[in-house]
């Protein structure tokens, strides 16, 4: 609705006819010291060509720079198709599917999403997916609880590798239930896990959460940690990256009786980087657990006359209401990005993506050897990795960075922040977008700033 309908003289007849002298008295309850009068910052009001100006200012800022940066969200070439599609009235404006009989097209979109996801985890079952991927971790870790019957535990036990970002949304959304998110070793050698942990934990912990690939680009030993972790009792969640699913071993397959769980960040699936979002998270599980899972969940049925048809299943519209006895607290999905990721993976089907994937590992090992060709730098971890790699550098990373942001480029992130313990340390990615002239550009950049 673009303006409030209501005169001061409606206003007026409306308190009138409750008994209440102003709008102020329907929040008398709210504590005095809890109101904000004024908020502090906030600029005037700019009219439409103002705001149109600054907004296409902003917009310029993010123009002609080359960016190598990764760590759960990535630049990939989307087709121009993707969002001339997605943004069509009949999708873009589209609301909540609840009346099945008005929402035939976009129930069927989200089951077409749901069976895509579905085949790229290895699971039974998807959602309409969630929020993003960090709130999908602690979805999946209370969905674990509620599942794993067999213990009493709320310790989540989480691999080394996994985003440091997810562990503290998780806390936040989770730990005001009593779970508790633990991090395993890791080895300082290949990056990834040291099961240790895992095989010698006294009290065994209700989920593992294993990252594939891990934060630094590592790829962990899945089969092993998921077999590890059934062995002690705890439910398997995967945080996985969808592009590589399309070469990497499904999550359903991990081990002898696959991840219990997965989810994860699909931007990556057609959704553009727009410098935070809005993204979505997506979430699969096995049949056994598919009553525990939140959010919305479309099936596929026939009506009177054998006609196909989809509807919401599975889960009433009130269960996000009912407090703590429901599945989630979120009521809603990321649909217009789920509508985009659909079109995405229709256009580009399994060989594309694999291309995709493919592609963008090619382009990380050449960035990698170019950078590692520069007196100075090395790389942090032995052993294979996907399209993201963690570099020593000789020299604080900070100024590094700065100095190639000055010169148009994006070079990664400093590690320093969120893993001291890891010294001078960069974290760099590639896509298929990346030209062999834009890997020897930022060659040719830091090396200029490193002499």
């Amino acid at each position: 609705m673009p303006f409030i309908p209501h005169t001061e003289e409606d206003i007026g007849d409306m308190l009138a006819a409750i008994g209440v002298p102003d709008v102020e008295s329907l929040f008398d309850e709210i504590p005095k010291e809890l109101l904000i009068r004024d908020l502090d910052g906030i600029p005037d009001a700019l009219s439409e060509m103002e705001i149109s100006r600054l907004m296409r200012a902003r917009a310029a800022k993010d123009s002609g720079l080359s960016c190598f940066i990764g760590a759960g969200a990535y630049e990939h070439h989307i087709p121009a198709v993707v969002w001339d599609i997605a943004t069509r009235g009949e999708f873009y404006s589209a609301y909540t599917p609840y009346q099945a009989e008005a929402s035939q097209g976009t129930l069927q979109t989200i089951y077409e999403y749901q069976s895509m996801i579905a085949s790229l985890t290895g699971l039974d079952a998807s959602n309409a997916s969630l929020y993003d991927g960090a709130s999908a971790l602690a979805e999946a870790a209370l969905m674990a609880v509620r599942a794993n019957r067999g213990t009493k535990s709320r310790r989540v036990l989480l691999a080394a590798g996994v985003n440091d970002t997810y562990r503290k949304v998780a806390a936040a959304i989770a730990g005001s239930q009593g779970l508790t998110f633990e991090r395993m070793g890791l080895d300082s050698t290949t990056g990834a896990s040291d099961p240790g942990a895992l095989s010698d934990a006294e009290d065994p912990p209700v989920a593992v959460v294993i990252q594939q690939p891990g934060f630094f680009g590592t790829l962990e030993s899945v089969h092993e940690l998921t077999d590890l972790a059934h062995s002690q009792g705890a439910l398997v969640i995967a945080v996985v990256n969808p592009t590589s699913l399309a070469i990497l071993a499904a999550p359903g397959r991990w081990g002898k009786q696959g991840a219990d769980i997965a989810c994860g960040e699909g931007q990556p699936l057609g959704v553009p980087l727009s410098s935070g979002g809005p993204y979505f998270g997506f979430m699969a599980c096995r049949n056994a657990l598919l009553r525990q899972m939140p959010g919305r969940i479309v099936g596929r049925t026939t009506d009177l006359d054998g006609n196909p048809g989809f509807t919401l299943t599975l889960q009433a519209r009130e269960q996000h209401i009912r407090r703590s006895k429901a599945t989630s607290n979120i009521c809603t999905n990321q649909g217009l990005m789920v509508t985009a990721a659909t079109i995405y993976l229709s256009l580009l089907g399994q060989e594309g993506l694999a291309r995709v994937a493919l592609t963008s590992c090619r382009r990380t090992a050449e960035l990698v050897e170019l950078l590692c060709s520069i007196e100075g730098i090395d790389r942090l971890f032995e052993g294979p990795h996907f399209h993201e790699c963690a570099l020593r550098l000789d020299r604080p990373t900070g100024p590094v960075l700065e100095a190639l942001a000055e010169r148009g480029i994006l070079g990664g992130i400093d590690l320093s922040g969120t893993h001291p313990e890891l010294g001078d340390a960069l974290l760099v990615c590639a896509t298929e977008t990346k030209t062999k002239a834009d890997l020897e550009a930022y060659r040719d950049a830091l090396r200029d700033i490193m002499s």
